[in-house]
């Protein structure tokens, strides 16, 4: 996913143009530096070519990310010959596993890692004022952070956490950092530490917070975020008193949480909540990974896939009508055809309203970069995942073509970035992308005011991945 926003200062007329790559942890972190920038004086502003200073947010999960940012710095050293005087600062978790190495790179002017994002300001100036390269890296990013650095980030989300300005109406909330799940092939945990849970009440004041701003939707995010568990006297907190208590907050009117790991602990009571509360949608992403229970074992994720089945069954059990959507590797190191087959039978069983699949990238520092040769030829990845998206496609045809002629609840996100589908009504109401309550995609002719409302849409005409109707 590729996000950009652009920030202009009035005061001095220098320019920010930052540029972010990666997932929704990012996404959060670049609406926060751009609230905290904002709050220094600083605009939106749409053209690069006046920026003074360019931030990178960048995303380290799959190479391909990475390249993609190794790229834009070429680009930007172009840039520096002729303009020496502008400023390159690269944040994210990129910025923490390379640190020094990123800074050795001749447009790069500064490195900040994720935990250290509250300094942003203070590293923007300092670049600017004494054109000295700085680092601001976590060094030992698995120990527990010391306390003032842990103050430092609650400030930092508390203070600037707002609205998710590119959509009307919603807004992420961060409930956890960190993750302590250790699969072989992922680098989180060496980028983002251990997990941490937000205390309970910085969590439903921020949520109160941004409802009085008039935010509709709120998503609450932890790269496991059913793992949130906080201790205060003698009740522990999950993410099933969390989302109790958000949904008692007058203004918000629907909660969603992303990602879930496959787990015991909580899971039911999480799934209650989903099914007594109005205002929870009904839908879970909980990715598999896989369908064999060899790969699993070896990717370090702790349940077979009958225990991951069981959980979709508990699931669908307390909560009928549930949207289920999944995350897979394909081509992991050892992926025998046997395991590929695995894989195929377990989203046929799950049938997923629509799932992630990836190709199986190395990432260094890894269990399974270290162990495990990437054995798998690039050509048979390639195949598998279209195989793999071929019979989930026909999945998510099936589940989508259950609402044709129904109406649907959705919350409008704006306008849509395809075509019109009906252009001779589109001068008056074009084309806007909104979404159900179990993350259906729908897009439908209206007028643009309707961005961050609520609307009722009629289903007319469905595929795979998307609902296509009429305002009701």
């Amino acid at each position: 996913m590729l996000q950009m926003l652009y920030i202009c200062e009035l005061m001095s007329n220098l320019c920010v143009h930052i540029k972010s790559f990666g997932c929704q942890m990012n996404k959060l972190d670049t609406a926060l530096v751009s609230s905290a920038l904002q709050d220094e004086g600083f605009i939106l502003t749409e053209s690069v070519k006046e920026a003074d200073v360019v931030l990178i947010n960048t995303c380290s999960v799959r190479e391909h990310a990475e390249q993609r940012v190794l790229s834009h710095l070429g680009h930007l050293k172009h840039i520096k010959e002729s303009r020496p005087e502008l400023v390159v600062g690269v944040i994210g978790c990129m910025a923490q596993r390379l640190g020094e190495t990123l800074l050795e790179h001749e447009a790069v002017n500064f490195v900040c890692g994720p935990a250290e994002i509250p300094q942003i300001k203070q590293l923007i100036r300092k670049a600017l004022k004494e054109k000295k390269k700085s680092l601001a890296v976590t060094e030992k990013i698995r120990q527990k952070a010391p306390e003032e650095q842990n103050q430092a980030l609650e400030e930092f989300e508390s203070a600037y956490g707002i609205e998710d300005e590119s959509i009307p109406a919603q807004a992420f909330v961060r409930v956890m950092r960190g993750c302590n799940n250790f699969c072989s092939y992922c680098v989180v945990p060496y980028v983002r530490g251990p997990e941490i849970s937000r205390l309970p009440e910085a969590i439903i004041e921020q949520i109160k917070k941004l409802a009085d701003h008039g935010v509709k939707q709120i998503t609450l995010l932890g790269q496991t975020v059913n793992s949130y568990k906080y201790k205060q006297g003698e009740k522990t907190w999950s993410l099933a008193d969390l989302l109790d208590a958000a949904g008692d907050i007058e203004g918000v009117e629907w909660l969603r949480f992303v990602t879930s790991y496959p787990s015991e602990e909580f899971f039911d009571e999480i799934m209650q909540v989903m099914a007594r509360s109005p205002k929870v949608c009904k839908y879970l992403h909980m990715p598999a990974q896989s369908g064999s229970d060899r790969i699993l074992h070896a990717m370090n994720r702790n349940y077979s896939a009958a225990r991951y089945l069981e959980l979709l069954d508990r699931a669908r059990a307390i909560v009928p009508d549930i949207a289920i959507a999944g995350d897979f590797i394909v081509g992991f190191p050892g992926e025998t055809e046997e395991d590929f087959q695995a894989t195929v039978d377990l989203v046929k069983k799950a049938r997923y309203k629509n799932a992630f699949i990836f190709k199986y990238s190395p990432r260094p520092g890894t269990t399974a970069d270290k162990r495990q040769e990437d054995t798998v030829p690039a050509e048979v990845k390639q195949k598998r995942i279209m195989q793999l998206l071929a019979v989930q496609e026909q999945i998510s045809k099936e589940l989508s073509r259950a609402f044709l002629g129904k109406e649907v609840t959705v919350l409008i996100e704006g306008l849509s970035k395809k075509p019109h589908l009906n252009s001779t009504d589109s001068e008056k109401n074009p084309q806007l992308v909104a979404r159900t309550e179990t993350d259906y995609i729908v897009v439908f002719n209206g007028p643009t005011l309707l961005a961050g409302k609520f609307a009722q849409v009629k289903i007319t005409r469905t595929s795979p991945l998307t609902l296509f109707g009429e305002l009701a």
